[in-house]
């Protein structure tokens, strides 16, 4: 989150200077050491959400500029967002939200080689057992876990899936912050998947993927990818406007292996 709002300091100076800003005065203006400000300035221009405009100088980037049109609403640009993180982490990915005490699936990004896991259950009954789910349940407050898994009973699925309450509350909490949530085999077996929080607003969200193959190693590098990547993905979601809080209307048509749920059965991963 403070790397998201080091960006949105930096995207509100330049949004202020149509014909572009030193380098030199967005440092005065959002006082960002140089090389933090070096680091927030790579991101931005690599989201197009930032362009050089000479030496030293930036301008609003291509996808910026679109959102700020009567028929840009940044969906585009989130979609491209999920397009290159799936690309990075050679795995299909989704954001995620907990929203009316339900886990649901609001964008994903697949391809043929990397599929979207293949639900056998229905996900909604699967949090304590998928990525997305723990890192959701993780956010929740111990009252708001313990009626998420009142409504939805905590089934074993593989020899791997944990059933006990406190063992599950015991995994989440006792992790570093940060740290991805996994889905080893928990789900169903031969698929692993991983999970970092992302939320910014009142409702947890969070950034997945998921690996049709049980390779630890793969899914450690993806991992340490998706986290990495966390942030251009949720600074993407608060310029489309689909952030924590926005209202959600019917995508326009997407191109196969980018999008939002739709008529995807899937809800989580």
């Amino acid at each position: 989150m403070e790397t998201v709002h080091r960006a949105l300091r930096v995207l509100e100076v330049v949004g202020r200077y149509s014909g572009g800003v030193s380098l030199a005065q967005i440092a005065r203006e959002t006082r960002l050491p140089q090389l933090v400000l070096a680091r927030v300035m790579e991101q931005l221009v690599r989201a197009n959400l930032a362009a050089p405009a000479g030496p030293g100088a930036y301008i609003a980037g291509r996808a910026l500029l679109l959102t700020e049109t009567a028929s840009g609403d940044g969906r585009g640009h989130l979609q491209e967002t999920l397009a290159w993180v799936r690309d990075a982490v050679g795995a299909a990915v989704y954001v995620a939200r907990y929203t009316d005490g339900e886990v649901c699936i609001t964008q994903y990004a697949d391809g043929p080689a990397t599929p979207l896991v293949e639900e056998w259950v229905d996900f909604r009954a699967a949090a304590h057992a998928s990525a997305v789910g723990k890192a959701l349940l993780a956010q929740l407050a111990p009252d708001g876990r313990k009626d998420h898994l009142s409504r939805h009973r905590a089934e074993r699925f593989t020899a791997h899936t944990l059933t006990r309450q406190e063992d599950l509350f015991r995994q989440l909490d006792g992790r570093r912050p940060g740290t991805p949530l996994l889905d080893l085999q928990e789900y169903a077996l031969g698929t692993v998947c991983a999970a970092v929080p992302i939320t910014s607003g009142p409702n947890a969200e969070c950034l997945a993927l998921s690996i049709p193959a049980p390779d630890p190693h793969r899914l450690v590098q993806a991992a340490r990818i998706l986290q990495s990547e966390a942030a251009a993905v949720l600074l993407a979601l608060i310029v489309a406007g689909t952030g924590p809080g926005a209202p959600r209307t019917a995508p326009p048509q997407q191109e196969e292996g980018a999008g939002e749920p739709g008529g995807l059965l899937i809800t989580t991963v």
